[in-house]
């Protein structure tokens, strides 16, 4: 095998290891979209949620915490 030939199929490996690591992180991509869009989801329920029970006509407007037990 002459040098040109090696170095053309070292080309060649190097291409295909970048291939399976560019298919690996777009892997991880695509399941961080999913979390991050569930997390976003659940975020937007919980200040709903908040709002909610702040309008609620059995609170007295903002939801206030109590002093801590050492006042």
């Amino acid at each position: 095998m002459s040098d040109l030939e090696t170095r053309i199929y070292e080309l060649e490996a190097k291409v295909a290891f970048q291939d399976e690591t560019i298919d690996i992180l777009n892997d991880e991509i695509r399941e961080h979209q999913k979390i991050i869009a569930i997390i976003q989801r659940q975020t937007q329920l919980l200040a709903e949620k908040i709002k909610e029970v702040q309008n609620s006509p059995n609170s007295d407007g903002p939801l206030v915490e109590p002093p801590p037990p050492h006042y």
